[in-house]
């Protein structure tokens, strides 16, 4: 309801917004819909919550005006309402990064000690790759990899990178990838890959950044 003081009525629907984004597990839940569209079921797996705890935070998701959703059959599929959430997400973790030192100190603390080389940006993974000179790696699972991936990326699991050791060119720099700049997968598969003597480094972040710049991607009804 609009009480006359436009301005704070308009703020109001904005902290809408934040409330929907102020729960670790709501956040991190917006980051396997930025993969793609999956079942309340799958994302409590994926999340590590129960059915009724995830489906609660989705419904707060989708009244903010943060997903979509969808029934099919019996299930009930969500996806995220437009890429601008992708970049929403993207802007909290900058910010958050840039101005909260616990941020910089448990990515410091625990991702860097992976790998503390600068992860290769968009732009140059697509020349490099156009021109042959690097493989490109999907890390994330193989659901998340069929919903849509960089386009030419091979799909390697973080738990079958070692079964695929024999399949990268010898001296052809290896690009791993997964969910984002945070994502731990990448920087697991970087680090099992560079002990393995290969060389590997990260992309800058990760499949939904690089779908929401444009880059060319490959999704279900165009993937052969």
């Amino acid at each position: 309801m609009v009480s006359g003081h436009f301005k704070q009525d308009l703020f109001a629907q904005f902290a809408r917004v934040g409330k929907a984004l102020s729960n670790g597990n709501r956040l991190e839940l917006l980051e396997f819909l930025a993969q793609g569209e999956r079942s309340v079921e799958s994302l409590a797996k994926v999340a590590g919550l129960s059915v009724a705890n995830t489906s609660q935070h989705l419904q707060q998701l989708r009244q903010s005006g943060l997903v979509n959703s969808r029934k099919q059959g019996l299930k009930v599929y969500y996806r995220l309402s437009g890429d601008d959430v992708i970049g929403l997400l993207d802007a909290l973790r900058a910010v958050a990064g840039r101005h909260l030192a616990e941020v910089e100190h448990m990515v410091t603390s625990y991702l860097t000690v992976k790998d503390s080389l600068e992860p290769i940006p968009r732009e140059e993974l697509l020349r490099r790759a156009r021109e042959g000179l690097v493989t490109v790696i999907d890390v994330r699972p193989p659901e998340e990899y069929a919903s849509g991936h960089v386009t030419g990326a091979v799909n390697v699991p973080l738990a079958e990178l070692e079964s695929h050791l024999g399949e990268f060119a010898a001296g052809q720099e290896i690009v791993a990838y997964c969910r984002g700049p945070h994502c731990v997968l990448a920087f697991d598969a970087v680090a099992r890959l560079r002990e393995k003597g290969l060389q590997a480094r990260r992309l800058e972040d990760g499949y939904p950044e690089w779908k929401m710049a444009g880059l060319p991607v490959e999704k279900p009804e165009t993937t052969k």
